[in-house]
């Protein structure tokens, strides 16, 4: 399967690290023009403290045959959003494809508390930066994505709804935040349906973010080696994979099939063909139900 973006305009909110610089390359990998945001730069970082910038994910996306381009954007900022779009709108006249993939989160959630017992200031921030955020770009941005028939919102949380409908996500703050943007792609799909454009929340499975590999001390090339510690890490993927969902259904001519539905890597993998970068196809969802949750010992046998 190769997706054919070109001519295609993209913006990839929150495409710093993880998900969204996955998600940001494989759409410059089908030839899209990449708005790519987030607050940390070269010269500038967030509360992340961390290294990647949003300058290399657009050097990525162009490396990968598309055109990146970084705007520093804090999506809490309406004012910045709005300049943003505005941008967009001056440079290039349209907006095809709008992924949210806004969060900020990793160093505020609590695990397995109660809301008396979590932290109210960090709760409070994690919805705003988790579903605020997310308002935020869409408001400004789907008037000029429906401006043209045919686009796509994309928003990218944690489960499906299938799964988190009968699972609890670490704490209310967190499962709200993560049900929460699934029931948002849901209502704008009821709002772009009348302009011809769609709207999907799609959900990597145990993705081998930078923050990931570095918590179990490991990087891309020797991931494996966290197996050790933790067996089912086997079934994680790459932020490439969720990256290749999103192309693979933007490319689709009869992407409008999907509109409203909650869509996970592995489950979109199966229906257009394509792999995951080492070749596997994982499908960590199934994997959880299936294998993880009731006790069975670490097997990817048939999930790849």
């Amino acid at each position: 399967m190769t997706a054919d973006l070109r001519e295609k305009v993209a913006l990839v909110a929150g495409a710093t690290r993880g998900a969204g610089r996955g998600i940001a390359v494989e759409l410059g990998a089908a030839g899209a023009t990449v708005y790519v945001t987030g607050r940390t730069t070269r010269t500038q970082q967030s509360e992340y403290g961390r290294p990647e910038t949003i300058e290399e994910t657009a050097e990525l996306v162009t490396a990968a045959g598309g055109k990146g381009i970084a705007v520093q954007v804090d999506h809490l900022v309406a004012t910045e959003v709005e300049a943003l779009v505005a941008r967009i709108r001056a440079e290039t006249g349209r907006l095809d494809i709008l992924v949210n993939d806004i969060w900020g989160g990793e160093n505020l959630f609590e695990w397995d508390k109660p809301v008396w017992e979590h932290s109210l200031d960090n709760g409070l921030r994690m919805l705003r930066l988790g579903i605020e955020t997310h308002l935020i770009t869409a408001h400004y941005a789907l008037p000029l994505m429906i401006e043209r028939p045919g686009g796509l919102l994309v928003e990218v949380t944690d489960g499906t709804a299938e799964y988190n409908t009968t699972h609890y996500r670490l704490s209310p703050f967190y499962d709200l935040v993560k049900t929460g943007v699934t029931r948002m792609a849901w209502t704008h799909a009821q709002d772009l349906g009348k302009h011809g454009a769609t709207a999907i929340s799609i959900t990597p499975g145990w993705l081998r973010s930078e923050m990931m590999l570095d918590a179990h001390g490991v990087s891309e090339a020797n991931w494996r080696d966290a197996t050790k510690v933790q067996p089912h890490f086997a079934i994680s993927e790459t932020p490439r994979f969720v990256g290749r969902a999103v192309a693979a259904i933007a490319a689709d001519a009869d992407r409008a099939r999907w509109n409203g539905q909650s869509l996970s890597s592995g489950g979109v993998a199966k229906i257009y063909g394509f792999d995951d970068i080492d070749g596997s196809r994982p499908d960590c969802w199934r994997y959880l139900v299936e294998v993880q949750e009731p006790g069975k010992p670490a097997d990817v046998t048939g999930y790849r």
